[in-house]
């Protein structure tokens, strides 16, 4: 292991705003989040898969009314995001060290009020399909810790992901399905408050943004208050 990655590890250790394993919160987070970690009562946005947090953090800096966990198992990664939301003195902004095959471990019924998965990886080969973060195994587990109106963003450059993604849904009985296959193009743009991630920005070309609801009630557009 690289030294780099050591002194992240290390760093994510004593970083107040990242929960993982080791820390006597991971135990008992479980449906404490706004009284436990967060300074402020509000609507709580989960980011899935977050990677080095670039959506976590950029949404947190437009939206100072809700909070932002931002979620991977990839400690360099979470360094990165947690690590720049306490430059910037984001008090909205948390961070959770674990696979999303367990968020049922850190999150109660209805304790989320959104979800963003953005740019996953779509695991394309046929025996992957299970790992596709739009499978049914997980839209099940979101559907348990999101509230009756809550809902999902997704934001893809692949359009096999989002096919499955749509095809998928049929099976749900979500409402309001929003989506669009050139998000620069179309009247989302304004959803997407200009945030990019590292890979995006690496490999930009068509982008799709998708807004689903997984369960029954009204899906509102995310905006300013």
């Amino acid at each position: 292991m690289g030294k780099n990655k050591l002194k992240r590890f290390a760093a994510n250790d004593i970083n107040p705003n990242v929960v993982q394993e080791g820390k006597a919160i991971y135990t008992t987070i479980k449906g404490k989040w706004n009284s436990d970690f967060f300074t402020k009562n509000q609507p709580i946005t989960l980011e899935i898969g977050c990677g080095n947090g670039e959506y976590t953090v950029g949404l947190a800096q437009h939206f100072g009314e809700r909070n932002f966990i931002g979620c991977d198992i990839k400690g360099a990664r979470i360094f990165k995001g947690s690590t720049e939301a306490s430059e910037k003195n984001l008090q909205n902004v948390g961070f959770l060290r674990c696979r999303v095959e367990f968020i049922l471990e850190f999150f109660e019924a209805n304790e989320i009020d959104q979800i963003w998965i953005t740019f996953p990886d779509p695991q394309l080969k046929d025996n992957r399909e299970k790992h596709r973060l739009t499978h049914p195994r997980f839209l099940d587990l979101y559907k348990k810790i999101l509230k009756p109106d809550g809902f999902i963003h997704l934001k893809t450059d692949s359009r096999e992901l989002a096919d499955f993604t749509l095809e998928t849904l049929k099976t749900y009985p979500h409402q309001n399905l929003i989506h669009t296959f050139d998000l620069y193009h179309s009247a989302l743009i304004a959803e997407h408050q200009g945030i990019q991630t590292k890979y995006e920005r690496m490999f930009l070309g068509l982008s799709i943004e998708m807004i689903v609801s997984t369960e029954l009630p009204h899906l509102k557009p995310l905006k300013k208050a």
